[in-house]
C-alpha cells in the first residue's frame, strides 16, 4: 500500500468514492478492490451514498485473500442539512451527540465491521461551538477505538480549520474538500495541512477541472509519458501529498487510475502544472 508522508494511520495514495453508485454500489465497490483500490470512502447520507452496499461490496472484496485490516474505509457523520428528509439515518430529534452516536453505529453496521478507520465531519457546523461540539463525540470514538481517526469535509475557511486544530483534543488527521479554481485550490488550506501533517484529500479532481486536462501542458506531458491527462493530474497531486478520490464506474479507468504509480514526474514537470493551479 502507498502511503502518503505525515501520516501515522495506513492512508491510501488514491481512494475510492462512492457516491452517486445507487444500486451499482456493491459491485462497482467489490470491483475497486478487485483491481487494488485498498482506501474506501463514503457516508452514512442515504441521499448520495448507498452505504449498506458499500459494505457488501467490502465484504465480497474480502473473499479474494485479503483481510480487513487490508483496506481503508473511511465515512462521514453528515447533519440533518445534508439528508435526505425522508431518509434520515438516526433520530433527528435527537441531541447532536446523540445523532452522531446513532450514524456511527449505523455506519459499522452498513460497513460491516468492528471499528472505522475514519470518520469525517461531513462539513462544518453552523456554528464553530456545534462544530466544536461535534468534534467531541466524535473524539469519543477514538477513545474507545471503534474509530482510529478523524477529519472534515467540505471546510474551505481556513480560520475555521486553524481554530477546529487548536482546540481539538484529537487532531484532525484528514481536510477533504472539492478541489477546483474557485477556492484557488485550497492552496492556504493545503499549506496549512503541510505545516500540520493533516493529509489532504481532494474530490471533484477530474469533473471540475476540464480546463486543466485540455491544457497544453497537460497534454504534452500526456504524450511524452505515454499516459493520459487524467493519470497526469492524479500523479502530480500525489507527489505533492494530495490524496485524490475517484468514483470512476469504468474498469479500464480504475487500472489507469491504480497504474499513476508506474511513473514520476521530474520536478520541473511538478512545477509547469502547479503552475496551472
Amino acid at each position: 500500500m502507498n502511503l502518503p508522508r505525515c501520516s501515522k494511520i495506513r492512508v491510501p495514495k488514491i481512494i475510492y468514492g462512492t457516491a452517486w453508485k445507487k444500486s451499482a454500489t456493491a459491485h462497482l465497490v467489490s470491483l475497486a478492490i478487485q483491481k487494488g483500490f485498498r482506501g474506501i470512502d463514503t457516508a452514512c447520507q442515504p441521499k448520495h451514498y448507498d452505504e449498506p452496499g458499500v459494505g457488501a461490496g467490502v465484504a465480497a472484496g474480502l473473499t479474494q485473500g485479503l483481510t480487513r485490516a487490508d483496506l481503508y474505509l473511511q465515512t462521514k457523520f453528515t447533519s440533518l442539512s445534508g439528508q435526505d428528509p425522508e431518509r434520515i439515518p438516526y433520530d433527528p430529534r435527537a441531541s447532536l451527540a446523540e445523532q452522531i452516536t446513532q450514524s456511527v453505529a449505523a455506519s459499522l453496521k452498513n460497513l460491516q465491521t468492528d471499528y472505522l478507520d475514519c470518520v469525517l465531519l461531513h462539513s462544518p457546523m453552523p456554528t464553530m461551538t456545534q462544530t466544536q461540539s461535534a468534534w467531541r463525540t466524535l473524539e469519543s470514538f477514538v477513545d474507545t477505538g471503534r474509530v482510529h481517526q478523524l477529519g472534515i469535509s467540505n471546510c474551505y475557511n481556513l480560520t475555521d480549520l486553524e481554530r477546529l486544530y487548536a482546540t481539538a483534543r484529537i487532531k484532525p488527521a484528514i481536510i477533504q474538500n472539492r478541489f477546483y479554481a474557485e477556492t484557488n485550490y485550497d492552496r492556504e488550506i493545503r499549506a496549512f495541512c503541510d505545516q500540520c501533517h493533516i493529509i489532504y484529500q481532494s474530490f471533484w479532481t477530474l469533473s471540475a477541472n476540464p480546463h486543466v486536462l485540455a491544457h497544453e501542458t497537460m497534454t504534452a506531458l500526456a504524450s511524452i509519458h505515454r499516459r493520459t491527462p487524467a493519470q497526469i493530474l492524479f500523479r502530480f497531486l500525489t507527489q505533492v501529498g494530495v490524496v485524490p478520490l475517484t468514483g470512476t464506474q469504468s474498469e479500464t479507468h480504475m487500472r489507469d487510475d491504480l497504474a499513476i504509480f508506474d511513473f514520476e514526474l521530474t520536478h520541473e514537470e511538478r512545477g509547469a502544472i502547479e503552475a496551472l493551479l
